[in-house]
């Protein structure tokens, strides 16, 4: 009967006795007794007879004399014994390079994220991650969350953090935290001022200081104002977090910045948060990797962190 390639896994698994049974012959053949080959391999006298009967069995030939003065190895069974230990040699081997290629991959882990994430809630994170994996080098990349899914896909990345309104196509995630976008001016504006809070179509028609398309926070705001005229064209465009806020502490215009991002800012009163009324400024904050390829090592311990350790 012939068989495919594809088959000769299934048929040997069938035909070769497995690693603990050939681990217990070579024993046997050490000790010249089945008891201390049993202690060696550390299962019962029982165990160790069944075993060497099923691998019998199997083989279709006899492996060991048994009599009261201790257990030999038959003549076939010399000569499987060799066979064995080669057997035995090699998967020694596969599983001191399975283990280098793991500590390879356990050394290093790199880390995309969008900008509020990188600034206000890795490094959290990540000191709780050294904590738990101190010769582990981790390298963070900070953009915006389409850079964060090119980097992922590219293999540039092991995990990804971004702030958008779902998870990037090509792309698994999980939610990590929650977040709230805040408008926000300077105290010498009017919306600083005023005794009522700014209506979705007067946010919407307003120009604001805003992070650049492709951002987690101006895909949010568009999306929630899309029903509302769509957003003005911006006062200033800006290209991360911080340039953002530097512009509506200098009273450029108000802006539209996540809680964490100007929750310092709002507390010295460089920056006056405006209600807002009539829209839902929320949103997930979540870790992403490429479909398909769950987080392992490192990547796994850091995902479970932000786990234990939520924010938002």
């Amino acid at each position: 009967m012939s068989s495919r390639p594809g088959d000769l896994p299934s048929l040997l698994s069938h035909r070769v006795p497995d690693l603990g049974a050939l681990e217990l012959l070579l024993a046997v053949a050490r000790h010249g007794s089945l008891g201390r080959a049993a202690r060696d391999v550390g299962i019962t006298q029982p165990a160790a007879s069944s075993r060497i009967r099923s691998m019998e069995r199997q083989l279709g030939v006899a492996l060991v004399d048994r009599s009261p003065r201790g257990s030999r190895l038959t003549d076939a069974g010399a000569l499987v014994t060799d066979w064995a230990r080669r057997i035995v040699e090699a998967a020694e081997a596969f599983d001191a390079g399975v283990q280098a290629l793991r500590g390879r991959r356990d050394s290093r882990l790199r880390v995309a994220a969008s900008m509020t994430i990188a600034e206000y809630l890795l490094p959290g994170w990540l000191i709780a991650l050294r904590a738990e994996r101190p010769d582990t080098a981790v390298s963070l990349q900070a953009g915006n969350s389409a850079a964060v899914a090119e980097r992922l896909l590219a293999g540039e990345a092991d995990l990804g953090f971004v702030e958008g309104l779902a998870v990037p196509e090509g792309l698994d995630g999980a939610v990590v935290a929650h977040d709230r976008l805040a408008v926000v001016t300077a105290p010498s504006h009017p919306w600083a001022r005023r005794g009522r809070p700014v209506d979705p179509a007067e946010l919407a028609a307003t120009p604001l200081v805003l992070r650049e398309r492709g951002s987690g926070t101006r895909q949010v705001l568009d999306a929630a104002l899309a029903g509302f005229g769509g957003l003005a064209r911006p006062l200033l465009e800006l290209a991360s977090t911080t340039a953002v806020k530097a512009a509506a502490v200098s009273a450029a215009g108000p802006a539209v910045l996540s809680e964490l991002a100007v929750a310092e800012e709002l507390a010295s009163r460089r920056l006056v948060a405006v209600p807002v009324r009539g829209v839902l400024l929320r949103r997930d904050l979540r870790a992403v990797w490429p479909t398909g390829h769950r987080p392992t090592g490192p990547a796994r311990d850091l995902l479970a962190l932000t786990r234990a350790r939520p924010a938002g």
